[in-house]
């Protein structure tokens, strides 16, 4: 969801017909030569030349138009301790911008040993599922909590790192069973650790 808004997430498999509860939205064409002088129609570059859209977004990750002030994007690529990325990714949710925190789990997927990356995976999943509930795209919505609750699953007997699998597999269920609108994100965010017995 970092490159092209229209385009796949290759990490959640969530994509634009998912986002907006229907067909994906029309791109406009590519310039026709390099130096074509409406720069608007130019796609945003990184210093390596990829594709990276560069437009500013809300807390809920939509974009917003050039020149507006949008709420800051979590570094890319950032390695960080199991503990450290449920940390943030937990803050984030807590926050309302379940979006954010998809981008912090899945740069936990990426980086996570090849045993845990469906873990990972599915828990950005979960994020990018609260993210559509919030938008009010109840299909989107319904069905990113389920595959996110599906790859989670098969951890529930280890609980790697204290996440409460079956605590948001159940969460996730419920409300994917609830949607019928935009949910506040805050007001819905899971608990992706169980809280430690006293």
């Amino acid at each position: 969801m970092r490159e092209d808004p229209a385009a796949a997430c290759p990490h959640c498999a969530a994509d634009a017909a998912e986002e907006t509860g229907g067909a994906a939205a029309p791109r406009s064409a590519p310039d026709a030569s390099p130096s074509a002088p409406d720069a608007s129609r130019r796609r945003d570059r990184d210093a390596e030349g990829r594709a990276r859209n560069a437009r500013p977004r809300d807390g809920l990750g939509r974009p917003l138009p050039y020149g507006s002030p949008g709420v800051a994007r979590q570094p890319e690529g950032v390695v960080r301790e199991p503990a450290e990325s449920l940390a943030e990714a937990q803050r984030l949710l807590d926050d309302g911008m379940p979006f954010h925190a998809h981008e912090v789990l899945e740069d936990a997927w990426k980086s996570g040993p090849p045993e845990e990356r469906e873990l990972w995976r599915g828990l950005a999943q979960l994020a990018v599922g609260l993210t559509h509930a919030a938008r009010g795209n109840v299909t989107g919505g319904a069905a990113l909590l389920t595959r996110g609750a599906a790859a989670i699953e098969p951890y529930a007997g280890s609980a790697p790192y204290g996440i409460d699998v079956a605590g948001l597999t159940r969460w996730a269920g419920a409300l994917s069973a609830s949607l019928r609108g935009p949910v506040p994100a805050a007001a819905h965010a899971p608990r992706l650790r169980a809280a430690p017995q006293r």
